[in-house]
């Protein structure tokens, strides 16, 4: 099965510059019980379920499976989500050896929270760091999607 390696870091400066594109999120969730979320994603067109397990000790991998789905499927099971759904937008910013960061800017409750994510091929995989990033928080779970539908940053 999937394992998903990833980094998350807080983001500081300007980066929309760099993206190359862009797309609009919208996401709940089925299940967000420790240990596993199950999501429904409509990323613009298109609609995703995925499924993750509980990160690791060093908080950077975790099993993940996703499937895409009929827009219209994902609308309907949006409906049935746990309360508090997430709004952002994605910026992709490519970096050395076809690694990408993705960059998500929240809305609504999240409003002003900016995250960035890459993933990668391995734990102890190097890349650089770009001076718009932050402070990591790989592994902090209030910065998971998840937690932040239940307590979001507004009320920090």
């Amino acid at each position: 099965m999937a394992q998903e390696i990833e980094r998350k870091f807080l983001v500081k400066a300007d980066f929309k510059p760099m993206a190359t594109k862009k797309k609009s999120i919208t996401q709940a969730y089925l299940s967000s019980v420790p240990g596993r979320t199950v999501r429904i994603r409509i990323e613009d067109e298109k609609g995703f379920l995925t499924i993750k397990g509980s990160v690791n000790a060093s908080g950077t991998t975790r099993f993940e499976w996703e499937k895409e789905i009929l827009q219209e499927e994902a609308k309907t099971l949006l409906a049935l989500c746990e309360p508090g759904v997430i709004h952002k937008t994605r910026y992709i910013i490519p970096e050395d050896g076809g690694l990408k960061f993705e960059v998500d800017e929240f809305y609504g409750d999240n409003e002003g929270l900016i995250v960035a994510e890459i993933e990668l091929p391995a734990e102890d995989h190097q890349f650089v760091k770009p001076e718009w990033l932050g402070e990591e928080v790989t592994g902090n779970p209030k910065y998971f999607n998840s937690m932040l539908r239940k307590k979001p940053f507004k009320n920090w």
